[in-house]
């Protein structure tokens, strides 16, 4: 039986991804919101969009931007499907891919092993992608439903439908952020066929750039406005 070798620096460029990747989310979505982030500015946001429904006798503007929201999530679903379909030809037809990655300048000379190992993280990202795109529009339908549910009194106050309707939103948008993210550590991913340190580089350049959207954008100071903390919010 063959021997199978792995270089360490693919073995220590895959823990370092899927590393920075869990602890960044876990940061991110998992922890408890902190205060200055865009997902905090945009509940703050999400929660005074809700107050307004409930002052409107009108809610079409309301539902049309729910189904603005529902068509993004649609759309990338329906794109990571076709980019499944082309991760799984190509992996399919490895040795004709070998043969073509290595016309690439800077391309690894790696084995048939190492090409497939690189193939099925591509396909376990995008398969995760997808997943997060379609629980994220599902979730656009529900809120779309309590909208469609909200009290129909001129100038109603309901603040626990107000609080629930905003979550629900600001949860749906989080998992179509988290389909997002795969898409940029997919794009890591590429730096892999060229080597495992490029492919560790690549990763760490991703998790600043989120970072700094999240924490440090010039969107995120414009969106900051004075509201109700999300729950379980930090500083």
């Amino acid at each position: 039986m063959p021997e199978i070798k792995i270089p360490l620096s693919d073995v220590i460029g895959l823990i370092w991804f899927v590393s920075l990747w869990v602890g960044y989310t876990w940061y991110t979505d998992r922890g408890k919101p902190r205060e200055h982030s865009l997902r905090a500015a945009m509940h703050k946001n999400r929660y005074r969009w809700m107050q307004q429904v409930l002052r409107r006798d009108n809610r079409m503007t309301d539902a049309h931007i729910l189904g603005q929201l529902g068509q993004g999530a649609s759309f990338f679903a329906s794109t990571t499907l076709l980019i499944l379909v082309g991760l799984f030809t190509l992996l399919g037809a490895t040795d004709e891919a070998i043969v073509a990655l290595r016309q690439i300048p800077l391309a690894g000379k790696g084995t048939l092993l190492q090409w497939e190992l690189k193939l099925l993280v591509l396909i376990v990202i995008f398969v995760h992608a997808f997943f997060k795109f379609t629980w994220g529009l599902r979730q656009f339908n529900y809120c779309a439903v309590l909208v469609g549910a909200a009290p129909v009194e001129k100038n109603a106050k309901d603040d626990e439908w107000v609080r629930r309707t905003a979550w629900i939103s600001t949860s749906a948008s989080k998992d179509f952020n988290q389909g997002l993210r795969a898409y940029y550590f997919g794009l890591g991913v590429l730096a892999w066929f060229v080597n495992g340190w490029a492919f560790m580089a690549a990763t760490t350049l991703v998790v600043g750039v989120l970072y700094w959207r999240e924490y440090h954008s010039e969107a995120l100071r414009t969106l900051e406005l004075p509201g109700p903390e999300m729950p379980g919010q930090r500083k």
